[in-house]
């Protein structure tokens, strides 16, 4: 159970669901309901880039770690997350208007406050999604598609997605269910042990039942470890998270309280969703966790771990007024 703590009062309690999962399909832990039905929301994002890397696309385009990695992120809008999406559209000869992502404004206030100051407008680029669209306009691009329809369910890219999906989480695809994400991409609802599956190979960077799919495993996740500014950026817990641990986790967040994540050296991965949608406790359940599990964070990494790890609750001056307590034991499943 999740408290949350307005002064010494609760005043609000989350209940989450989580499932740890092992590179052979094995559940190894449980909390709540390891088999909930989940739209993983964007913590798909590195499955669906991996047509990006086996059609020859990133290779063709000359793709560089850190534009993988924004193809596999949910990004701020900072200026370098706009740049690298940017030359991404260039290397494929395509404009901002073939992103059709929307747009919001950049995460950070200042970045938003600056872009108004400046006269600018908001374009696709500063959409947090822009990286995965580009990586999909890139393989289409490369296949000789009609780019102009690569976010519709019928098309060959997403169809592409699709059966990775299905192969990587061991799902038939027609018990896949689908839906439209925030960003106008499908967006797909499996397992949660599934999807927890689906990160321990990524975290494993190897697919004993899916071999054909362990290089770009590989290689999406070492391209997100090595730029895990790229993942999220400033203040972002994906970001964060993978810096307090170098080259141990490879971590995604998704919208609606989701947060999948895997240990590498042990071939661990791990999907949780809040019930509620509320992703506020996220980072402390995630630690929590990880704890659990063995794993704790390397020396100097105090403050950073304890404000994730304790996250306080702030009124609008500021000013601490509470706080978020994670009480939760994990149930062994072997």
């Amino acid at each position: 159970m999740i408290k949350v703590y307005r002064g010494n009062y609760v005043e609000s309690q989350h209940e989450v669901h989580i499932a740890v999962v092992n590179t052979e399909g094995q559940l190894l832990y449980q909390y709540g309901n390891p088999e909930r039905a989940t739209f993983a929301r964007s913590s798909m994002k590195p499955f669906q880039a991996v047509p990006l890397i086996e059609t020859g696309a990133a290779a063709f385009f000359n793709y560089e770690p850190q534009e993988l990695a924004i193809s596999c992120a949910s990004h701020s809008g900072e200026a370098y997350h706009r740049e690298t999406v940017q030359n991404i559209l260039k290397k494929i000869n395509l404009d901002i208007d073939a992103l059709q992502c929307g747009m919001h404004p950049p995460k950070n206030p200042e970045d938003y406050k600056a872009l108004i100051r400046s006269g600018g407008e908001l374009t696709p680029l500063f959409s947090n999604c822009s990286g995965k669209h580009s990586g999909m306009l890139a393989t289409s691009v490369f296949m000789k598609e009609d780019h102009r329809v690569y976010r519709e369910i019928e098309s060959a890219e997403q169809q592409r997605i699709l059966k990775v999906i299905s192969e990587l989480c061991e799902t038939p695809i027609d018990q896949i269910g689908l839906s439209v994400d925030g960003c106008g991409v499908p967006v797909h609802r499996l397992p949660l042990n599934k999807t927890a599956y689906g990160y321990a190979q990524l975290a494993a960077g190897q697919s004993a039942n899916s071999p054909e799919h362990s290089q770009a495993l590989e290689t999406l996740r070492d391209a997100m470890m090595k730029h895990p500014e790229m993942v999220g950026g400033y203040q972002r817990f994906d970001t964060d998270l993978m810096r307090m641990f170098p080259n141990k986790i490879v971590s995604k967040a998704g919208a609606e309280g989701v947060q999948c994540l895997g240990v590498v050296d042990r071939g661990i991965g791990i999907a949780i969703k809040c019930e509620d949608g509320n992703p506020r406790s996220l980072s402390a359940v995630t630690l929590k966790v990880l704890e659990d599990l063995g794993v704790t964070a390397p020396s100097g990494q105090d403050e950073t771990y304890k404000k994730y790890r304790e996250p306080a609750v702030k009124n609008m001056r500021g000013d601490s007024i509470g706080k978020i307590e994670v009480d939760l034991q994990l149930e062994k499943c072997f």
